[in-house]
């Protein structure tokens, strides 16, 4: 048995190599599952998919690197079929995910996903092709729920039992658009809001995720499955959700297309929740054009999530129309440096050689555009009081809507990892928790005197104040540095990013492939008001055909650097600088009353 307990049936697969915990602590987390309240109902329902995958096998599609486009294009064809496809992707997961190198990406796999197949060829085949997903297997986070025979546990053994009572929003958007739930992929535990000393991509049902470029790096968090599965093209699209940076970072470090769209563009009623304020869902494909078809898929007011009431006339459901070559030429483009960049050689080089290529496309370079709330932003630390306030409230209320678990507020998770630390914390523990079991309600002036200095600082005098000062079209600045080496023992070495100004002021992000160091990937954000994903996937799929800066991910074992090729980041080196938020996990020392600057961490 390897994570979630039907996994290993489905697949057919040998038990993973990867050590997602010491042995000891992976034989305990099995022992758990075993036992967990519950769970054997859901977990004993798969069985058959091995032998149904074996049966369509013949002549396996070879998915590497295939666009959404083109998988479409081969079905309407008749060149494949979704249950081919699935089998091919299922394939290729048993290969290299868990064994092979092991990329320890996919949480859990759908019993019925051959089953669905079928019946949307069958669809097919009378002429009633739903739309550019028809047939198309996708993943989910593991945060995201499923009223099947999957679990939803956001990484945590405290969720396994009951499904919900009902998909997500966007889980049921996308199966009405003939997508196929493939899986769920593995995360950092609770999106990274359970400890300041965490490791990304480590959750105690999954394990540690690894980087596809080379599997001693981390792939980030904390959608840390969602981004590395696109990336080792086990999935052509896949959904992650952000707070502070959990879809572009992983879209950094795995070298993928990240769209995370502004708060209420897409639904979060049926996703464990940090904070309503900041908590998005959105795709990471391996291009624009795959991220924006499956965005389009998601988006729509929904009665569930009062949030996307601010939607209505403002959403699309085809952004592909988005997609313009020379969408560059004439913009007015401006450039985010103060405290995002100077924390890695290597990302400033590719970073300037990025604004050069801009530049050369017909933009007008707007360098520097820094926000008046630089320094005040980083002085203070008015999003940590918010997510700890929401976090409260929010994941109280999604505990709620789950019938059989053992645990019902966040007091009783607290209690659950310190009754099962070996198997929940055997690297770091539940500070965070702790800080926001510790916050009152949403009433308190403390929360809404930090909400509405978030929201300033962020907006007026944040992102909407450069837009305006300079008449730009949006913002770029580089997503992160090349991925770390994972550390369970240390937490992760992270050197800094630039999700937190549209994280506090819940506007949108497009990271896209920028170039890389060492066969490291590194991304290039571009930013934008509420409501912007036309014009900054324009941008980001015209920076793309600019400089198809995506390479493929080599799957080797570590990467020094004597050993790798040299690093296209060929722009001068210059003197490296420390910012002073270049700790992407401080918030110990803001629990210890030192004052320093929180800047959350791919949450």
């Amino acid at each position: 048995m390897s994570k979630i307990d039907h996994e290993d049936d489905l697949v057919d697969q040998p038990e993973s190599k990867q050590p997602s915990a010491a042995s000891g602590a992976s034989h305990n987390r099995r022992a758990f599952l075993g036992l967990a309240s519950g769970a054997a109902a859901a977990l004993t329902a798969a069985g058959t998919l091995a032998a149904q995958t074996a049966a369509s096998a013949a002549d396996p599609f070879d998915v590497q690197e295939v666009s959404i486009a083109s998988l479409q294009a081969a079905m309407s064809s008749g060149r494949v079929t979704a249950q081919q496809l699935v089998t091919a992707y299922l394939k290729r997961i048993r290969s290299l995910d868990q064994s092979g190198p092991s990329v320890n990406a996919v949480l859990e796999l759908n019993p019925d996903a051959l089953a669905i197949a079928k019946l949307l060829d069958k669809e097919r085949s009378l002429g009633q092709v739903r739309g550019p997903l028809h047939g198309i297997p996708i993943f989910l986070k593991g945060n995201i729920d499923t009223a099947d025979k999957m679990q939803t546990t956001a990484g945590s053994l405290a969720l396994i039992g009951p499904a919900p009572a009902l998909d997500a929003t966007v889980a049921a958007r996308l199966r009405a658009a003939g997508a196929i739930i493939l899986g769920k992929t593995n995360l950092s535990e609770w999106a990274n809001f359970r400890s300041t000393r965490s490791t990304s991509g480590w959750s105690g049902v999954g394990g540690q995720t690894n980087n596809p470029y080379a599997l001693d790096r981390n792939p980030s968090g904390s959608s840390s499955g969602s981004g590395a599965a696109v990336s080792a093209s086990f999935i052509a699209g896949s959904l992650g959700t952000e707070t502070d940076g959990s879809i572009v970072s992983p879209a950094n470090n795995c070298g993928v297309v990240g769209i995370k769209p502004t708060v209420g563009l897409t639904s979060r009623a049926g996703v464990v929740p940090i904070s309503h304020n900041q908590d998005t869902v959105g795709p990471h494909g391996r291009t624009v054009g795959d991220a924006a078809v499956v965005l389009g898929a998601l988006v729509g007011v929904d009665p569930r999530d009062p949030f996307t009431a601010a939607s209505a006339g403002k959403f699309y459901t085809d952004y592909t129309q988005f997609l313009d070559p020379n969408a560059l030429k004439g913009a007015r483009i401006g450039v985010l440096r103060k405290y995002v960049t100077g924390y890695s050689y290597y990302t400033d080089d590719i970073f300037n050689a990025a604004i050069a290529a801009i530049q050369s496309a017909g933009a007008t370079i707007v360098d520097p555009a820094d926000p008046p709330s630089a320094d005040q932003i980083n002085s203070s630390s008015p999003e940590l009081t918010v997510l700890l306030y929401d976090f409260k409230n929010d994941v109280n209320a999604y505990l709620a809507t789950r019938s059989g678990l053992s645990v019902h507020t966040l007091a009783d998770l607290i209690d659950f990892n310190n009754s099962h630390a070996p198997e929940e914390m055997p690297y770091f523990k539940q500070e965070i928790f702790e800080l926001a079991q510790a916050t009152t309600d949403l009433t308190d002036p403390v929360y809404l005197q930090a909400l509405a200095l978030n929201h300033s600082l962020s907006r007026e005098q944040g992102i909407d104040y450069v837009l305006n000062q300079y008449n730009l079209d949006a913002l770029i600045a580089p997503t992160g540095s090349p991925a770390w080496t994972t550390d369970l023992v240390n937490s992760d070495h992270f050197l800094g990013a630039s999700s937190f100004y549209a994280a506090m002021a819940g506007y949108p992000i497009v990271n896209v492939p920028a170039g890389n160091a060492f066969g490291l990937p590194v991304g290039l954000s571009f930013i934008g008001t509420a409501w912007s994903e036309p014009t900054l996937i324009k941008l980001a799929y015209a920076f793309e055909q600019l400089t198809k800066a995506r390479i493929v991910p080599t799957l080797v074992d570590n990467l020094p650097p004597e050993k790798s090729s040299s690093s296209s980041a060929t722009a001068a080196r210059t003197t490296q600088t420390t910012p002073a938020n270049s700790n992407g996990i401080a918030g110990a020392a803001v629990a210890a009353g030192t004052g320093t600057q929180y800047r959350p961490h791919s949450m």
